[in-house]
């Protein structure tokens, strides 16, 4: 009775939304709302790469926060501490003979920096754009929406009969962030601007048209920040204050919002008024119009329909709840995983700082885990999606900050390590610190820059860019895996190479006397991720033909490098020896990185590996793991690999269930960007995979999105793809390439080897198979 009254009262609503709509349909690229936000995790994000805003579409008072990517406080300078490599043989020594507590007391002595999180440099809000309007009696049909086809905001609604209408965008070519409000009676637009930030010290003033804010992030080496509203009013009257601007009875207004800092040693106030200058004699029109196109020349790359129903014609929050109740929405999967490849274009463009973990958008002073960079995975995860779905530009400011992490780096490896080359522990920030710093469960693990190197041999897959591997990549891999061959040691009881002192993110275990620790030798993500870096600098230096002693010498050093090992539970082992786990149900699954993202795990020529995996992953959801949003998101793709659809799709819609907030934003808990990010890369894996060396369509197609179809889609090799299905079989698949080549393409198990000629199509039927 209960099922069949909800199902009459969704009939109903849906007819009464299917009226309100008749003339204009929600797009399928929308999220929409009915509300403004009453919080911040509801405010829809916009960004250019190198600045955000939140938009609440307030009413009577907007509030815009506001963001711009090198806003970052620099407290203190982290240092190596001094002759660490002096004991890292004692340690060796220790932990080899099991020694665990001893081992630890001499890794918190001697190599790790012991200030907490809290005490280190943090990224932070720029401040907040407040308009108070004057205020509205009435307030109806209002909406609020984010159109991800041209990255425009929207907020519109009727009051005493006039139709008020606001726009909001974040332009890349003009490097500010413009708004517009309108009405469709003149002289009804009445508010004031002015600006704020939390905390002390902002300087605010007006300058004719133009409100100013700057300031000193903080008292020692931070930013210094300057930021500009100008304001173009048509009819009506300005008036300023020494702190605000006030229009009154104006047809409509365009505030247009820029930014700087000092960060990379130029004057803000230069910069802001250069911006202001630059686009000083463009109409709205102009700039609204130059912003879609630099938008869309990315988005529109790919496409994707899974499916549609009567829910486009609801809000998002209300299509979460839906679908925590058990409704299907196909086309909400589709809208989140175009809102991810949005976010990636919105914070991360070429020239820019990368994406932090919360993107671009953070609205307080202290953020969680200080916004940083964790390289641990979850910047890395922030990337999952950039080459698969052909955002490959926006994966540049990584690979350019990995290699700034050099300097640094090679500091701590020689200070640390005695070991040439350069390293880069669990996190880092703007001022690109390398050292270890913190507790030993997470701050002993000297393998961050490895992992960050590989995505630069991944960038080189997919896009062929052979320049810029040469000038560049090449030496980046090179230097990161000279430091991992010095770092590996002969385990005295095998004779295989091992690394060591180190961990498992972020994981511990119970020695043998019953206490808890986490640094041994030869845990297993570390082999993993060695293998992974070792064998992509001899394929890059066979590919540049530059093989030397040294990729001669790593050659050897893979072939003697301790291979993943599996434990009597059949579950593949997370350190060097069966210890146990003292967290069942840890949100990493780091002994799995040879599954995803690496490719070292394969159905072809692991298939124990996989099984074990798979065990891995069972156990680990059993005892509450995926708790977290990017973890969860690693789950999809963990399943994608493993090609089990029912449970890619399963966590999948754990992930917008369980660990999305009502504007989409990943709730770790609380917001944190990569679950976005790893949710999209893991739907594209559950459509297309080529990380075996063919292009496999469709591996983990589940049942509930039974029709659909996805273009432009990038595999390894330079392909694009794009293929449609009809229910839930392969219809066609198309195949464009870089160069005249034949390439194995798989489907449902069965392989053919398909003939790929340089600027054309190549279609494939159903039938080919």
């Amino acid at each position: 009775m209960f099922m069949k009254k909800s199902l009459l009262i969704f009939l109903f609503l849906t007819a009464i939304c299917s009226l309100l709509f008749a003339d204009n349909p929600p797009s399928p690229l929308t999220l929409w709302y009915n509300q403004p936000a009453s919080q911040w995790e509801e405010a829809l994000p916009i960004g250019n790469g190198h600045m955000g805003a939140m938009i609440f579409g307030g009413t009577d008072k907007e509030r815009i926060q506001l963001n711009e990517e090198t806003i970052w406080t620099k407290r203190d300078e982290f240092s190596d501490k001094p002759d660490g490599h002096k004991y890292i043989n004692k340690i060796r020594t220790l932990l080899f003979e099991e020694q665990y507590e001893e081992a630890e007391t001499l890794v918190r002595r001697h190599l790790l920096e012991d200030r907490m999180p809290n005490n280190t440099n943090s990224y932070q809000t720029l401040g907040d754009l407040y308009l108070d309007f004057e205020k509205f009696e009435t307030i109806s049909q209002y909406q609020r929406q984010l159109d991800l086809s041209d990255a425009i905001a929207s907020v519109s609604f009727i009051s005493d009969g006039v139709h008020f209408s606001r726009e909001y965008f974040s332009s890349n070519p003009a490097n500010a962030t413009i708004m517009k409000i309108s009405a469709d009676q003149p002289g009804q637009i009445s508010f004031t601007a002015r600006l704020n930030r939390p905390g002390d010290g902002e300087n605010i003033s007006v300058d004719g048209h133009t409100i100013i804010m700057n300031q000193k992030v903080d008292d020692k080496e931070g930013v210094t920040y300057e930021t500009r509203v100008q304001i173009r009013a048509k009819g009506g009257k300005t008036e300023a204050t020494d702190r605000r601007i006030k229009i009154t009875g104006a047809d409509e207004v365009v505030l247009i919002q820029v930014a700087a800092t000092d960060y990379r040693g130029e004057d803000p106030t230069l910069l802001c008024n250069n911006y202001l200058n630059d686009i000083s004699e463009k109409s709205y029109e102009v700039l609204r119009k130059e912003h879609i196109s630099d938008y869309q020349s990315l988005f529109n790359r790919v496409s994707l329909d899974l499916g549609t129903s009567d829910a486009i014609y609801f809000p998002v929050n209300e299509r979460l709840k839906a679908l925590r109740k058990g409704a299907e929405d196909p086309a909400l999967f589709s809208l989140y995983y175009q809102f991810g490849r949005y976010l990636l274009i919105s914070s991360s463009r070429p020239g820019s700082m990368p994406a932090n973990l919360q993107g671009l958008w953070e609205s307080t002073l202290t953020p969680p885990w200080n916004a940083d960079y964790h390289i641990n995975i979850n910047i890395q995860m922030n990337y999952w999606p950039a080459e698969v779905t052909n955002l490959p530009e926006c994966h540049l400011p990584f690979l350019h900050f990995i290699g700034q992490l050099r300097e640094n780096g090679r500091k701590t490896a020689k200070t640390l390590y005695g070991a040439r080359g350069f390293t880069a522990h669990h996190t880092t920030d703007a001022w690109h610190f390398t050292t270890a710093q913190g507790q030993p469960q997470w701050a002993m693990w000297p393998m961050g820059a490895a992992w960050a190197t590989t995505h630069i041999w991944e960038h080189f897959l997919f896009t062929r860019d052979t320049t810029f591997l040469k000038d560049y990549g090449f030496d980046v891999m090179k230097e990161t895996a000279l430091f991992l061959s010095d770092f590996l040691v002969k385990d005295p009881e095998t004779g295989l190479l091992v690394s060591g002192p180190s961990m498992s993110p972020e994981n511990t275990f119970f020695t043998p006397q019953g206490n808890r620790a986490s640094v041994v030798m030869g845990p297993s993500m570390d082999h993993q991720i060695i293998h992974h870096l070792f064998s992509s600098v001899i394929e890059a230096s066979k590919v540049l033909d530059a093989e030397d002693h040294f990729t001669r010498k790593i050659t050897r050093q893979l072939k003697q490098l301790t291979p993943p090992e599996i434990g009597e539970d059949g579950r593949i082992l997370e350190w060097s020896e069966e210890l146990k786990e003292a967290e069942s149900g840890h949100r990493h699954m780091s002994h799995l990185y040879g599954l995803y993202p690496s490719s070292q795990f394969s159905w072809q020529k692991t298939p124990e590996l996989m099984e074990a995996a798979r065990k891995v992953i069972e156990e680990r959801l059993k005892h509450g793991g995926g708790h977290t949003g990017w973890s969860r998101a690693w789950m999809v793709n963990f399943y994608a690999r493993l090609k089990d659809s029912n449970e890619a799709y399963q966590n999948m819609r754990a992930l917008l269930t369980k660990s999305t907030h009502p504007n989409l934003f990943d709730n770790h808990p609380p917001f944190q960007i990569d679950g976005n990010f790893g949710g999209t890369a893991g739907l594209t894996e559950m459509l297309l995979q080529s990380h075996q060396g063919n292009i496999e369509l469709l591996p983990a197609l589940p049942s509930q999105w039974r029709e659909g179809s996805v273009k432009g889609l990038k595999a390894r090799g330079g392909y694009t793809i794009n293929i449609s299905w009809s229910d839930g079989a392969l219809s066609t698949a198309e195949i464009s390439g870089p160069v005249d080549t034949d390439v194995p393409v798989v489907y449902n198990g069965q392989a053919i080897n398909v003939t790929i000629n340089k600027g054309e199509t190549t279609i494939i039927q159903a039938q080919n198979f």
